[in-house]
């Protein structure tokens, strides 16, 4: 027997209409220069049906994907909300990504058209030429007329003033297809993830929870994590969900002018990976800065070090809230915050919580399996692969069958870490599974070395890695960036880890290599990938 209720699809453009009606006085603040720029969501919903015309005109159809390759602002949010409203598909290009790869990306997704920033422009028209599918370049500028390389650029204000803003929304189905993100490629060609209105929608919502993100109306959000990089971790929708205020800061990612929007706006949650929040945690220990409003910090993309937690709360009275997820997953799979019980626990081990991943999102379910795929317990020590699946989580690659070895037959998502989860369901990701290091049959974990190295004082930043060796297969080496002015040796470093590491698990004080600093990827995680061609590389 079926429920009485009405079909009402769970789709996108839904999110902004009800912004614009609820909240239509809400500002979107995006820094521009030395100057911000600010609209409502009124303006917003105004502007996406003047898009949408442009996108009609420009002969966009259901189905068709549109690209992106530009920072955090307005206009960028403009089209998160206009393209899939007209059924077509975002794709966000990530603009840090090398020539080869992009070139990939752009013509496996078969882009019709493709929005870049100014800024951006010259870097494109490089590799421009290898795009095989891409009829028109837009240009998103304050000031029309520059030089970009590009054939034939189209000006996106210009376009915009010779729209309509009529509201005339096809009709669209829960399941269609509204954005596309590519993984990031670290082995073989990145693959892509097709995301539905239907995922997108109830992912919002994930987010939203108060045990989540937390989000309400009264938030003004500043997402340091990129719009080209999986949907911002969901804020381009989430945020105008709740109606609560958005603060883009472009491309200026310097702790000065994340300090400067934080005080400006009163920012009340912050978002983006553990590279950033570490750079602002130095500026504000040597430079000062207003960060009260905020009332919490998301942080994910990688493991977030303790040290790092500890300071933000101890030092500036603001909580971390870790995240974990992927780009398969929309990409929020789990947060951690303190349960009930754990409210009585002694500090320290408190912080020591804080330091997971934390427990799944509602619609998300987990598991660990053998080599085998047979469950493992949840008893906090058994160690496996994290299988997930759930109702924001891909079932399969975009137009690649090859990579179905990613799916189980009976459809979990193998997310490739090495995970163990506890008796409270709270899920600690050990390391990625190509990240361990195999030393004398035995493995030690990246991930667990570098966070204890890291809360060592005078260390900024480390990266572990294995090297080959004959004897033991494998050994760790810990690049090692030193604070400023810290007087910090090898032997220092040994000891301080000596005490959570046995002594076969030690790098040897010749692995233990100070670096001025230590190569990232295009989403600001470590560059193992480097690190590990420097161990090979010819003397």
């Amino acid at each position: 027997m079926d429920g009485l209720m009405m079909e009402y699809p769970l789709t996108l453009p839904r999110i902004l209409e009800r912004a614009s009606r609820v909240f239509a006085r809400k500002e979107v603040i995006s820094l521009v220069g030395d100057t911000t720029h600010r609209y409502t969501y009124g303006n917003l919903y105004g502007r996406v049906l003047r898009l949408m015309d442009v996108l009609r005109d420009l002969g966009v159809g259901k189905g068709d994907r549109v690209a992106t390759f530009a920072w955090n602002h307005f206009r960028h949010l403009e089209l998160y909300h206009a393209v899939p409203a007209l059924g077509a598909v975002l794709h966000t290009l990530n603009i840090r990504l090398p020539p080869e790869q992009l070139a990939y990306i752009v013509n496996h997704a078969e882009d019709s058209l493709l929005f870049v920033d100014e800024s951006l422009a010259k870097p494109l028209a490089a590799v421009a030429g290898q795009f095989r599918t891409v009829r028109n370049y837009i240009v998103m500028s304050d000031q029309p007329g520059a030089t970009t390389g590009l054939p034939q650029p189209l000006d996106y204000e210009a376009l915009m003033a010779g729209a309509q803003e009529k509201e005339r929304f096809p009709d669209l189905k829960e399941t269609d297809a509204c954005g596309l993100c590519y993984t990031s490629g670290t082995t073989g060609n990145p693959k892509g993830v097709l995301y539905s209105h239907r995922s997108m929608y109830l992912h919002s919502l994930m987010c939203a929870l108060t045990d989540t993100m937390g989000l309400s109306e009264r938030d003004v959000v500043l997402p340091i994590v990129p719009m080209f990089h999986v949907n911002a971790w969901g804020q381009a929708y989430a945020v105008p969900l709740v109606g609560a205020s958005l603060v883009f800061n472009g491309p200026f990612l310097q702790p000065q002018h994340i300090v400067r929007m934080i005080a400006q706006e009163r920012v009340t949650l912050a978002l983006g990976v553990p590279t950033i929040w570490n750079g602002l945690l130095q500026y504000l220990r040597q430079a000062g800065g207003d960060i009260s409003s905020l009332r919490r910090m998301v942080v994910g993309g990688s493991s977030v070090p303790r040290a790092m937690i500890v300071a933000f709360q101890k030092e500036f009275g603001v909580p971390i809230i870790q995240g974990w997820g992927m780009t398969e997953m929309s990409p929020v799979g789990s947060t951690m915050h303190l349960t009930r019980r754990m409210e009585d626990w002694p500090e320290a081990k408190q912080f020591d919580a804080l330091a997971k991943a934390g427990i799944m999102l509602p619609g998300v379910e987990m598991k660990l399996a053998s080599e085998n795929d047979d469950a493992l317990p949840w008893d906090g020590e058994t160690k496996g692969e994290l299988l997930v699946r759930g109702a924001a989580i891909a079932s399969s690659y975009f137009r690649n069958e090859q990579a179905r070895e990613a799916f189980t037959a009976d459809g979990w998502f193998r997310t490739g870490d090495l995970a163990s989860i506890d008796a409270d369901s709270v899920l600690t990701i050990h390391d990625r599974t190509k990240d361990l290091i195999k030393s004398g049959g035995e493995w030690i974990s990246s991930v667990d070395m570098e966070n204890t190295i890291m809360a060592c004082p005078g260390v900024l930043e480390a990266a572990v890695v294995a090297r080959p060796d004959v004897k033991w297969d494998e050994r760790p080496v810990a690049f090692v960036v030193r604070k400023e002015g810290a007087a910090l040796s090898a032997q220092a470093i040994l000891e301080a880890i000596s005490a959570k590491f046995i002594a076969w698990q030690l790098p040897s004080l010749e692995d233990i290599q100070f670096v001025e600093q230590i190569p990232k990827t295009s989403v600001g995680k470590f560059d193992k990938k480097a690190l590990r061609a420097r161990l090979v590389a010819p003397a």
